[in-house]
């Protein structure tokens, strides 16, 4: 499997799929190892747990951004 190839099969994936092999590739170019990494890494994690039990609601990026900007135009 050539490089063409392989980019092609991965944007085929699942959003979550893809962001795993991102991750995984990001971390082979630039290996975390500091205390301030794992602590983001494992925020994250629990973040993750937190929107698939539906104990917290993720809010649209670009709601997020609306409010933003609202608050930048006052």
């Amino acid at each position: 499997m050539n490089t063409k190839q392989l980019i092609s099969e991965a944007v085929s994936l699942p959003v979550e799929e893809r962001a795993l092999v991102v991750d995984s590739l990001l971390r082979s170019l630039n290996q975390p190892e500091s205390e301030i990494d794992r602590k983001w890494a494992n925020l994250a994690k629990l973040r993750l747990v937190e929107i698939r039990s539906k104990a917290v609601k993720a809010v649209p990026g670009t709601e997020v951004f609306e409010k933003i900007w609202e608050r930048f135009e006052k």
